[in-house]
């Protein structure tokens, strides 16, 4: 297992949505040179977004070997005659990114079929590290029905995890189909987050206050988030460690959304939860763990920096 300090060429899928708007130009300042592939524009100036539609397979593959700006017609002719580099990354984010946008099963359709033409062109371009985003639904409560109880805290990867909603379940299949195709292409990293909650630096005055104030609103997010631009860290540390094969890895920041301790806060509101070992004084219940001990995370902007309780 190796890291690299150079800038990567990386494609960024959905890189004009909320968590993108903030990992791209973090991914940017260390260095790296990314290609958008969107179907909304990302307003800058030196990332331009390629539109395509994820769910066809071949503008996929064209997508994946295109291109990053206009300015690179301007570069020699390669051995294949065409003076296009091959990425070093794909970041996959883009999505349906929750229930009730579209009907469950064009959800379904839209998620798996994006996720899986999206690794299956990387391997077969040759692209050695694919980082996709699952999310924080697939430990069952999000989007369950009625007052749901996890099975377990922390939340961590090994969890059985066994959601009964479409967009959640559209995540794990995106897990599996990366699973399968890691150990199709050895030599392939692909990497699966499990995103929290994503928190915009503009929403920590207006909304978590009230997460703050009242937690019972929070058990469906486990009390966990994850900022932006921190995901943006993840990301960039996602690609720059290398030979770990197929993995999975939870995406939150250190701590609970509570001003209670979390021992107190899960006793209070999910008593007939079972904790598993000891954990941290305000430890989040998605833990953030192993991409500490793995990737070196290092949580940047934690909320109570932000908020005033």
């Amino acid at each position: 297992m190796s890291s690299s300090s150079t800038g990567k060429r990386i494609v960024f899928t959905g890189g004009s949505g909320k968590a993108g708007r903030h990992c791209i130009p973090y991914l940017l300042s260390k260095g790296h040179s990314v290609l958008n592939i969107d179907l909304v524009e990302l307003p800058h100036s030196t990332v331009h977004t390629l539109k395509a539609d994820l769910t066809d397979s071949g503008q996929v593959f064209n997508a994946l070997s295109s291109h990053f700006h206009l300015s690179h017609y301007e570069n020699p002719r390669g051995p294949g005659g065409v003076g296009v580099e091959k990425p070093d990354a794909v970041i996959h984010f883009a999505a349906y990114a929750r229930n009730l946008l579209v009907p469950d099963s064009e959800c379904f359709r839209g998620n798996v079929l994006s996720t899986y033409n999206v690794i299956e062109a990387a391997c077969k371009l040759g692209i050695k590290k694919v980082i996709i985003a699952s999310s924080e639904t697939t430990y069952g409560v999000c989007f369950a029905q009625g007052d749901v109880d996890y099975h377990s805290f922390p939340l961590e990867e090994d969890y059985d995890n066994d959601p009964e909603d479409t967009y959640a379940t559209s995540k794990l299949c995106g897990e599996r189909c990366a699973r399968s195709f890691a150990r199709r292409f050895p030599g392939t990293d692909i990497y699966a987050l499990r995103i929290g909650n994503v928190i915009e630096p503009h929403e920590y005055e207006p909304d978590f206050p009230g997460y703050v104030n009242n937690p019972e609103t929070r058990k469906r997010n486990a009390w966990s988030y994850i900022d932006a631009r921190d995901l943006g860290q993840i990301c960039d540390l996602c690609v720059q460690k290398d030979g770990l094969g197929f993995q999975v890895f939870n995406a939150t920041n250190d701590t609970i959304t509570t001003k209670e301790p979390t021992a107190e806060t899960l006793k209070k509101y999910a008593p007939n939860t079972p904790v598993t070992r000891e954990m941290g004084e305000y430890e989040a219940p998605l833990s953030n763990r192993k991409i500490r001990e793995v990737l070196g995370f290092k949580d940047v902007h934690d909320w109570r920096g932000y908020v005033n309780v």
